[in-house]
């Protein structure tokens, strides 16, 4: 990682903690975790950092300095830090789980091998140098998306508003296996912004708006909300979407999955199942499957997709998600 690169996404990262604490103040977060926040404000900033500075080049510099084997595979057991941040102030020794044993140490625990194990698998494999999806890749990426589908670990954050702290941490957990471990070349996990990410983002919403209103109309999912939300409100709807659910998404579906299964099938092949996985995944989002969610979900990582293609930049899909969240989230139920 260079100095100067460094002190600049520092900065930034700052003023986004900052905008951050701004937006839990005005949503009420501060207010109903009360004396917990500290510890749940410190939990969350670094389960973020990682997400931030892998995208400055913090992976790379990983791979490079983690040069045995082992050290790799160990290293990982750190991303258990942040809850132990967040649960030790709390008692979290003190809360017992349905079989009698304490649950900070078991969600500690299980924070710490999860990665190790997964590393382990990838890294112990012997797998070819040339870049292919194999059936340990196909392991790891569905012991993650069970691990956060299932919720193993939202018992470990048990306040309203936390919810996004499983899948901060699973993402962290994704991109040490392949920037670190796998060393996945394409995946275009970078937070430097380019002119271009910004154009084929905005172009690849610009094809997707017709559809998304026409079927979500026609099928009664979107009901058009009007309302003019203040300047704040909307910097904090894309700050929260941007980073908590663009970024960790379409680094999974497109930086990860797409791009491992391009290297086994053709390209319009693998944009197509990744995308029906993408809308699959929206399956318990409600009391019931939600066909039409899936279905339009799926349609809209066919435009992820697309934008991650252009150039391999996860940058452009994950504009194109924020924009489609954002605008759906304010202006339509």
């Amino acid at each position: 990682m260079r100095l100067r690169t460094t002190m600049i996404a520092s900065v930034i990262f700052a003023l986004l903690l900052y905008g951050f604490w701004h937006e839990a103040v005005r949503t009420g977060l501060v207010a109903t975790l009360g004396r917990h926040i500290g510890s749940a404000f410190a939990c969350f900033a670094l389960l973020l950092a990682v997400l931030w500075y892998f995208g400055f080049g913090l992976g790379e510099w990983l791979a490079e300095v983690l040069r045995s084997r082992v050290a790799r595979v160990v290293a990982p057991a750190t991303l258990a830090i942040p809850y132990v941040v967040f649960a030790a102030p709390r008692g979290g020794l003190l809360q017992s789980s349905k079989i009698g044993l304490p649950l900070f140490p078991l969600f500690a625990i299980g924070m710490a091998l999860l990665p190790v194990a997964l590393a382990a698998l990838l890294e112990f494999s012997n797998l070819p140098q040339k870049f292919t999806f194999t059936w340990q890749d196909a392991v790891a990426l569905l012991t993650i998306a069970v691990v956060l589908e299932a919720r193993v670990f939202a018992g470990a954050w048990p306040y309203s508003g936390l919810g996004s702290m499983p899948k901060l941490y699973l993402a962290d957990v994704a991109l040490y296996l392949y920037v670190v471990v796998r060393r996945l070349e394409g995946i275009g996990y970078s937070l430097v912004p380019r002119w271009n990410d910004f154009a084929v983002g905005l172009r690849e919403w610009v094809f997707f708006l017709p559809l998304a209103l026409g079927l979500g109309f026609a099928t009664h999912f979107i009901h058009f909300y009007p309302r003019v939300p203040s300047a704040g409100h909307v910097i904090g709807a894309v700050l929260v979407i941007f980073l908590l659910t663009a970024i960790p998404e379409e680094l999974f579906f497109r930086g990860i999955l797409q791009n491992l299964l391009e290297r086994r099938i053709c390209s319009r092949m693998a944009l197509v199942i990744t995308a029906c996985l993408f809308g699959l995944s929206h399956f318990n989002k409600g009391a019931t499957f939600n066909w039409r969610y899936v279905i339009l979900a799926a349609i809209a990582g066919i435009f992820y997709g697309r934008a991650w293609r252009a150039r391999q930049h996860l940058f452009a899909a994950a504009i194109t998600h924020t924009l489609v969240d954002v605008i759906w989230g304010l202006w339509f139920r």
